[in-house]
Formats: structure tokens, sequence, C-alpha cells
């Protein structure tokens, strides 16, 4: 960035400008999509979009218990991660999908691709780690969705590379839901991701209280994913409503 808008002195090389952290995602490097032997490119309209820009509160739950209690609630998207083995995973998310669907809620599959798939989820939800393992292309050609978690600059430019219908910026707060290797990014960063993020649209994740709600709506993002927020609370269905209104307001300023 300092030699794209540096300046030329008289007849010779002028001095590199002084830009400070850049905001373009032009002076950001390019990471290498896929391994090198990877059968499938991502092509250039990327994975199938969403049909809600604005995703609003993004409840990530961990049973269909949970699903059952939130899904009358009319919230635009929503989570399953099971994240311990269970016997009859597919008969779970199956039933998932299904409840989703009768409520024209849409339900992102966490990890489980392959059965994400083959149940006709709206769409899937990979981590880092999970790119690498995952068939993309199958992902890509089933027509579902693709959400990417990043944590910091290097993550979210390779995210960018696929091309994916959300990316999720964190976690911005400390969290006791998972143990993260990351330092929280904070607000101001989220600020700087979301810019980064161009045109994708964005999903801000980690820590995120019913206190904290308000300004990190006001970052920009289009959607803010809660777990203990809402499992935790005394009364969970007055929390999701508290929280969907906060969301609401902010956006309307």
């Amino acid at each position: 960035m300092g030699l794209a808008k540096g300046y030329a002195a008289g007849a010779g090389a002028g001095p590199l400008a002084r830009c400070g952290w850049p905001t373009d995602e032009r002076f950001f490097p390019t990471v290498r999509q896929l391994p090198a032997d990877a059968d499938f490119t991502v092509p250039p309209e990327g994975f199938a979009p969403l049909t809600c820009r604005q995703l609003g509160l993004y409840p990530v739950v961990d049973s269909l218990e949970w699903l059952a209690l939130l899904l009358p609630l009319g919230l635009n998207i929503i989570q399953l991660r099971i994240k311990q083995p269970v016997a009859d995973l597919a008969k779970q998310i199956r039933q998932a999908v299904n409840m989703a669907a009768s409520y024209q809620t849409r339900l992102f599959i966490n990890d489980h691709w392959q059965l994400a798939i083959e149940c006709g989820a709206y769409g899937v939800h990979l981590g880092q780690e999970d790119l690498q393992a995952a068939d993309l292309g199958a992902i890509y050609r089933a027509g579902l969705r693709l959400g990417i978690s990043t944590h910091g600059y290097a993550e979210l430019c390779r995210a960018r590379q696929f091309r994916p219908s959300y990316i999720a910026l964190g976690h911005i707060f400390a969290t006791q839901t998972k143990k993260m290797p990351s330092k929280p990014q904070g607000l101001a960063r989220l600020r700087r991701y979301q810019t980064l993020a161009g045109d994708t649209p964005t999903v801000a994740i980690g820590g995120i209280s019913q206190a904290r709600f308000a300004d990190v709506v006001d970052t920009g993002v289009s959607g803010v994913a809660v777990v203990s927020a809402i499992t935790r609370a005394a009364e969970p269905l007055a929390a999701v409503n508290r929280l969907k209104e906060t969301y609401d307001r902010v956006k309307q300023r």
C-alpha cells in the first residue's frame, strides 16, 4: 500500500506513503485456497448465496430439544452443532432439517457436511481445520451454502478465496463455550474484518452477551451468533426476543 500510494519526487523516486494498517483487500496476500492436487476450483460466483442478507440473531445449539424450543420464535437462521458422538446422528440431522423447513428457518449443520448434503440442509458450517478434509466440490454441487470460521487476518484472507456464503469472525470476546487457541479479537478488529470481508456476509461470534450485543451489531455484521447468551439464560425465550429486538433497533438507526 505504501508503494501504491507513494509519489514521485522530482525526476527520481519519491518516498513510500505512510498509510497505517491497510483496510483494502488489495493490500493483503492471496492465500492459496486448496491443496495443489485438489480436483475442485471454486467457481467465480462462489458458493450458493444466502437468501437473506440480514441474518440477525444466529443461535448455535447442540440438540433437537433446543431447535424445538427456538424455531417457533421466527429466526432467520440457526446452527446445529453436535460435537459429541451420537449413535443416531443421521436421524437427528434429518429431523433437524425437517423441523427447520417447517418454520422456513435457514439451518446450517456444523462439520457434518456429508449428512448435511444427504439430508438436504440449507447449509454447512466448517472450521479452518475442516476445509482440507471436506469435499468442497460435493458441497457446491449439492447447492448447499457454506459458512467458514475465521480467527484473525490470515484466516480471513484464506476464507475469502473460497467465496463462501458467509464468513464467521471470531472469537470477539473471551468465551467458555469451547477452548480457543487464539486471543479475543475485540470490536476494533471486528470492524476492520467487516470491511475486509467486502460483499461477503459476515457473522460475529464468541463471548457475545446481551450487554455487548448492540455494540457488535453496530459494527455492520450481517448476523450475530450466540450460544450461552441463550442456552445459559434463566429465561431462554425471553433472551431470544430481547436479542432480536436489539438487532432490529440497532439496524434501524
